[in-house]
């Protein structure tokens, strides 16, 4: 599931959003590597490692300012960073207050503080700094491994 978050006065322009999630392939290549491929994620285990994605699509005849696309983690996966190619997000571990991973931290069950991990990342959000043209498109993604 995927939430778009559009300032109010950019409520006024569409914008399509699609998630998809994609399972990590690897496979030996000649030379030795391996080979990493992304494959729709239909069949997996547990410590298969995802790269969820969200395509994002301007269908407004203006420029859509301020976008902001925020995901929760879904329950069944562990966030594991910032997928290749795609901006870093903003996480989050309550929904409300959002940084970098080293800035957050989690109220444990006997009341003390401690650094959040990354299984503790609830929300992933991204702030689109620059408008995206009528027609524009792109895309965001972050890596998680399969519980």
């Amino acid at each position: 599931m995927a939430l778009l978050a559009i300032p109010a006065a950019a409520l006024a322009q569409p914008v399509d959003l699609t998630a998809r999630a994609m399972v990590e392939q690897r496979k030996a290549a000649p030379d030795g590597t391996t080979k990493i491929t992304l494959a729709p994620a239909a069949r997996v285990t547990p410590g298969d490692r995802i790269v969820y994605q969200l395509s994002y699509r301007n269908t407004g005849r203006e420029p859509a300012r301020d976008l902001v696309i925020a995901n929760p983690v879904p329950a069944n996966l562990v966030y594991a960073g910032t997928a290749e190619g795609s901006a870093e997000p903003e996480l989050s571990v309550d929904g409300t207050r959002f940084g970098r991973l080293q800035q957050l931290t989690v109220l444990t069950a006997d009341g003390k503080v401690r650094p959040a991990l990354s299984a503790d990342v609830r929300v992933v959000r991204w702030r689109l700094n620059d408008p995206v043209p009528a027609g524009g498109s792109g895309q965001v993604a972050f890596r998680a491994i399969l519980k």
